[in-house]
């Protein structure tokens, strides 16, 4: 800790203040709800007074089980107010909060319903019919599911710290596969799966996380700025949503124990969901120390495609920081802009060569003058 007096003080005046700093400000990117849908909603942020400059829109994919604000978190450290900076025209997925009745809502209700919907909506209004997708963690593996079976209104694909491969030795993926855990009968008590089951087994992850971030706290209570965003993130972190119980159960089957993503087994809506179905541009996003979602998983997408506009961005940081955080705004954030301005229309084929006439070509006869 420092030992500057005025810092001292200042780092005490917010600690003691903490409970009358109120919460902080999170989503607060000016958006619109374009349609909704049981509990989900579909935002369409603002343009900003520059405008949209791009003709492909973009539909931000957030996790599931997490709440859509992480990539709207603060002004400043808000990827999405980055975005329609830069002329993007930006979407966003709200998945809302399950309640008993959504018990029985399917991965396809899901991936295929309501993500298809969404992409549906943001790609009518553009000249190409499609849309740029970007999934973050859970929402990446299911924009990768998605593209693979239903790929005609994806213009390109960003796979954002995504879980691809699910036979990898994270503890997660472990876990995931003890044979012991009854899926039925877990679904079968529970209903919908509990965010405070699923944030336990987060926490397990690094059990020293809560110590680490307390020390850091007094370290830098001082920093207002550390303070705003460290309390934005921490709102975040603890305001989770329960996972539909049906769609729980297909997940951790297909997905982890299955591996079926990659074999090429899984379906969606009854078509093959194989990545090798996948026909648009695609980005892949990791990080280097990354403990919910390994290296090893989210790199693995690129292994089973096809299509020759591939390409992986690796970054330190991990899972949440590497998102949200100022340097975010340095690094991240412009490099997938970036990338989609460079994709922004299809570049159109050539028209093929006529055959070639193997006959020789004879000189066009020169008509005579007419005689006086």
């Amino acid at each position: 800790m420092t030992a500057d007096p005025g810092r001292a003080r200042r780092r005490w005046e917010n600690l003691l203040g903490l409970p009358r700093r109120g919460r902080p400000g999170v989503g607060a990117t000016p958006a619109d709800a374009v349609l909704r849908e049981n509990k989900y909603t579909l935002w369409r942020y603002r343009p900003g007074p520059e405008g949209v400059r791009f003709e492909t829109p973009v539909l931000l994919v957030p996790s599931l089980i997490n709440r859509h604000y992480v990539l709207d978190l603060q002004p400043g450290r808000s990827f999405a107010e980055y975005l329609v900076s830069r002329g993007h025209e930006v979407f966003i997925l709200d998945w809302g909060t399950p309640g008993p009745e959504d018990r029985h809502l399917t991965f396809d209700d899901v991936c295929d319903g309501y993500l298809g919907r969404a992409v549906r909506w943001c790609a009518k209004g553009a000249p190409r019919g499609k849309a740029h997708l970007l999934g973050y963690c859970l929402g990446g593996t299911l924009a990768a599911v998605h593209a693979a079976a239903r790929p005609e209104r994806v213009a390109s694909l960003v796979a954002l710290a995504a879980p691809v491969r699910f036979d990898d030795t994270g503890l997660l993926s472990r876990w995931s596969r003890v044979p012991t855990v009854d899926l039925g009968a877990l679904v079968e008590a529970l209903g919908n799966v509990p965010w405070q089951l699923m944030q336990s087994a987060f926490h397990m992850l690094r059990p020293t996380l809560s110590l680490s971030k307390a020390a850091q706290l007094l370290d830098r209570a001082w920093d207002d700025e550390f303070l705003d965003g460290f309390l934005a993130l921490e709102t975040w972190g603890n305001d989770n949503v329960s996972f539909p119980g049906a769609a729980f159960r297909q997940y951790i089957q297909h997905l982890y124990r299955e591996d079926a993503l990659v074999k090429g087994t899984l379906t969606l809506g009854g078509r093959p969901a194989r990545l090798e179905g996948i026909r648009c541009p695609t980005l892949a996003i990791t990080f280097e120390h990354d403990t919910i979602v390994p290296v090893s998983s989210a790199a693995a997408l690129l292994d089973h495609l096809t299509v020759p506009d591939r390409e992986r961005i690796h970054l330190s940081g991990g899972h949440v920081g590497a998102v949200v955080s100022r340097k975010a705004a340095q690094t991240l954030w412009p490099r997938v802009s970036a990338w989609w301005a460079a994709r922004d229309r299809e570049t159109p084929e050539a028209p093929p060569a006529p055959p070639e006439d193997p006959r020789p070509v004879k000189a066009p006869r020169r008509k005579r003058a007419p005689s006086r």
